[in-house]
């Protein structure tokens, strides 16, 4: 037994042959960033590291390494007492800190002088780092996307969660990024993640998805709240087929009263995020739609948002982005409730499945999924 050096790339492709993916990295930097399934045993936390990163400048580097030896074997016996104790003999970690060096170094070395067959990340986070994103640029142009457009209330996170739950393959970006992808998008309580962390899961999303099958993913821009869609992905949405859904306006007012009820229950936290669209719509407009969110016209500003703002920048920016909307590889009207979404997930998921070239939209599919 003992410690082995394994390249990022090597790691990332046999991950589930891991039985622990560890951290040794502080809170903080976890906090930003990790890999997917990791636990941190810190070598340092992030005041303990503030503190020896300081010495190291201030006084020297041998009076540092001293004092961060003192910390690190203390954690690490820490670690020890609470995590390994009950681990078998064959038990196999993968350990990783910032470049592979002294944090994770010292921990694989003490886990493999115990006896463990110790995987130790060469390069640590940064190399992660790199072939992440190299395995997203390779991955994109490998997988049949269906993009599901249709404005805003029309039920495209609706549809995609019941086509997940029907077996088709999705990608779910606005999950992925904890954002519902306009203004009202961010859900109280829910931060988004960082752009790294971001990248991860959408990587490690991507890797579950079997490209022999057609993945369905909603028409998202170039950024969901604060993080930044993969380039490659873009490109490849945009020139993807598209499912055209559409919905009547009362019922896309109903829906987007139940998918954003936080607002409805908190009317100063829906006036606040309004007053993001003042350069846009101006201050009257703005002034009015709070006046009549405040004595609970909900659903009337909601309708107002519709039609004279979300729906023109919408429609403007399918016609512009997405090549497939000018002929939708299928168009659906369905009626907003569960069984027309179930039989629409069905219509849809059967299409895309049957081998031979795209299926053309046509108003027979749309009546029956309406009717």
């Amino acid at each position: 037994m003992g410690t082995r050096l394994v390249s990022a790339d090597d790691a990332l492709a046999r991950l589930a042959s891991f039985d622990t993916i560890i951290d040794a990295r502080s809170p903080g930097e976890f906090a930003i960033d990790r890999i997917p399934g990791a636990v941190n045993w810190p070598s340092l936390d992030d005041a303990e590291r503030a503190l020896v990163g300081t010495e190291y400048k201030q006084v020297s580097a041998f009076d540092a390494r001293k004092r961060g030896a003192a910390l690190v074997a203390r954690n690490i016996a820490r670690h020890i007492e609470r995590e390994v104790f009950d681990k078998p003999r064959d038990w196999k970690p993968l350990v990783y800190c910032w470049r592979g060096g002294q944090r994770s170094g010292a921990l694989s070395t003490v886990l493999g002088q115990i006896g463990f067959q110790v995987a130790m990340l060469d390069g640590g986070y940064r190399e992660y780092r790199r072939a992440v994103l190299a395995e997203l640029d390779q991955r994109m142009p490998n997988f049949d996307f269906r993009v599901v457009c249709g404005t805003t209330g029309s039920g495209k996170s609706r549809l995609l969660g019941e086509l997940a739950r029907q077996g088709r393959q999705v990608l779910d970006l606005e999950a992925l990024a904890e954002h519902r992808g306009s203004v009202l998008g961010l859900v109280p309580g829910h931060p988004q993640p960082s752009q790294k962390a971001f990248d991860s899961r959408l990587w490690f999303a991507l890797r579950g998805l079997d490209p022999a099958r057609p993945v369905f993913v909603e028409s998202e821009s170039k950024k969901i709240g604060d993080v930044r869609v993969p380039e490659t992905l873009i490109a490849r949405m945009r020139d993807a087929p598209c499912v055209l859904l559409n919905l009547d306006v009362d019922a896309r007012v109903a829906l987007l009263l139940e998918d954003y009820a936080f607002f409805v229950a908190d009317t100063g936290a829906f006036c606040e995020r309004l007053n993001a669209l003042r350069p846009l719509r101006g201050n009257a407009t703005i002034d009015a739609w709070q006046d009549a969110a405040r004595v609970g016209q909900h659903a009337e500003v909601v309708r107002a948002l519709l039609v004279e703002h979300y729906d023109p920048i919408y429609l403007q920016s399918m016609r512009r982005n997405f090549r497939g909307v000018a002929e939708p590889w299928l168009r659906i009207d369905w009626r907003g409730d569960a069984a027309s979404l179930a039989a629409t997930a069905a219509r849809i998921g059967e299409a895309a499945e049957r081998p031979g070239p795209a299926v053309a939209a046509t108003p027979t599919a749309s009546a029956a999924l309406s009717s």
